[in-house]
């Protein structure tokens, strides 16, 4: 496989979780009996730019379908992350009646619903028939189709260029990411921003978030990779910011490079440096990563197998991909992990892909009254123990498996 930015043979490997259906493709109960697509999950290191990515198996089309089951809006803390973005955004852009907003990945309208209470035109781009038809029905105009070049263009020719295009975590989520990237120099006006979103690659690999590689994330991304995307493809990187989202990510604001007027902030080559240090541009910064994956794997199937020996019950929380890689590389079935609760109504009623672990809703919870619940979407933690505080009503507890096997304090 050649890097999907520079084009160099790939010969690193960096994670390798065997093999495993794709992670958002949830299975009701009528295909139960039915095969499952497995695919290899390998991740590899580019040594040239430094772009690590997963091995090609899936397509596009085939992870983003009409089905798609992951709704933003479920998700209370990330409604005020993307409400608190907005402010932001208008604040220092000073966006108005006048500017327009448009964000790639819309989703079902978790953002743009506060541009346009707001007062700011916007629309979405969005490929995933089941969020479009959620953020249409706020109000919300979304295109239902892939991001790139060819749709920027359309776009542009029609008039909808934009001051700012919004794209929180779906840089990872293409596999073309310069057609992706060029997209963005078409669709801006001159003196527009963009911003991107995205898991942080030193956060994943200091703190071992193995669980966050699945078919769906084609890349997993440095600054130091992301600034080369870019520049290769006339956006200039102008601020950097550190956020709690997803583990730690970053959020980079980047401009037209042949005609932005931000100046560049201390804050990009700081970035830039604190990767360095931490030796992101070089091979032994990536070693080791298998080994802690196989240890965190190990962990939690021991506490799952002594639970059973001990007879508590185990059930989880939170439908995630995350989850769903945990789940499979550690090879859990039912018989060790009986449930898995989710607020989302999209996902009750079907089954973990793979290892086909029935989906509830959350008054389960209350009814079986489980003696561990291992919280699966753990970078959710401060949120969901304030929502699952109830089990101290019967003594349960609430456990984390990465980056370590934890059992947490309820508030």
């Amino acid at each position: 496989m050649k890097c999907r930015h520079c084009g160099t043979e790939l010969s690193r490997p960096f994670l390798d979780l065997g093999v495993a259906p794709p992670s958002n493709a949830y299975v009701t109960a009528d295909r139960l009996r039915a095969a499952e697509v497995w695919y290899p999950l390998r991740l590899l290191v580019c040594e040239s730019c430094w772009l690590v990515q997963t091995e090609d198996f899936v397509g596009r089309e085939s992870l983003f379908d009409a089905d798609y089951a992951y709704f933003s809006s479920v998700s209370t803390s990330w409604l005020a992350h993307a409400r608190r973005y907005v402010e932001a955004m208008i604040a220092r852009f000073d966006l108005d009646a006048g500017s327009t907003v448009a964000e790639v990945a819309a989703n079902d309208g978790y953002l743009l619903q506060y541009v346009a209470a707001a007062g700011i035109p916007c629309y979405g781009i969005e490929p995933t028939a089941s969020t479009a038809a959620a953020a249409r029905s706020r109000g919300i105009e979304v295109l239902e189709r892939f991001f790139g070049v060819g749709l920027a263009d359309e776009l542009a020719a029609a008039g909808r260029s934009t001051d700012l295009m919004v794209a929180n975590n779906v840089l990872a989520h293409v596999p073309d990411i310069d057609d992706f990237v060029a997209g963005f120099v078409r669709l801006l006006k001159p003196a527009g921003i963009a911003t991107f979103e995205f898991p942080h690659l030193l956060r994943m690999v200091a703190e071992s978030q193995f669980d966050t590689a699945y078919h769906e994330h084609y890349s997993y991304l440095s600054l130091t990779a992301v600034r080369r995307v870019l520049a290769a493809n006339g956006l200039a990187i102008f601020d950097v910011e550190e956020l709690p989202t997803h583990g730690g990510s970053l959020r980079v604001f980047a401009q037209r490079a042949d005609g932005g007027v931000q100046a560049t902030a201390p804050a990009v080559a700081a970035m830039l440096a604190e990767e360095a240090t931490a030796g992101v541009a070089s091979w032994p910064f990536y070693a080791g990563f298998q080994s802690r994956a196989e240890s965190i794997k190990n962990d939690f199937l021991s506490f799952l197998i002594e639970a059973r020996r001990r007879g508590d019950k185990v059930a989880a929380y939170g439908a995630a991909a995350k989850g769903n890689t945990l789940l499979n590389f550690a090879g859990v079935k039912p018989d060790l992990l009986s449930c898995v609760i989710d607020r989302a109504p999209s996902k009750q009623g079907k089954f973990m892909p793979g290892s086909h672990i029935p989906i509830v809703a959350e008054d389960h919870l209350r009814a079986d009254r489980p003696d561990y619940v291992v919280l699966l979407p753990w970078n959710l933690r401060d949120e969901v123990s304030l929502q699952l505080r109830y089990l101290k009503e019967w003594g349960g507890r609430l456990v984390t498996a990465v980056p370590r096997l934890q059992i947490l304090e309820l508030p």
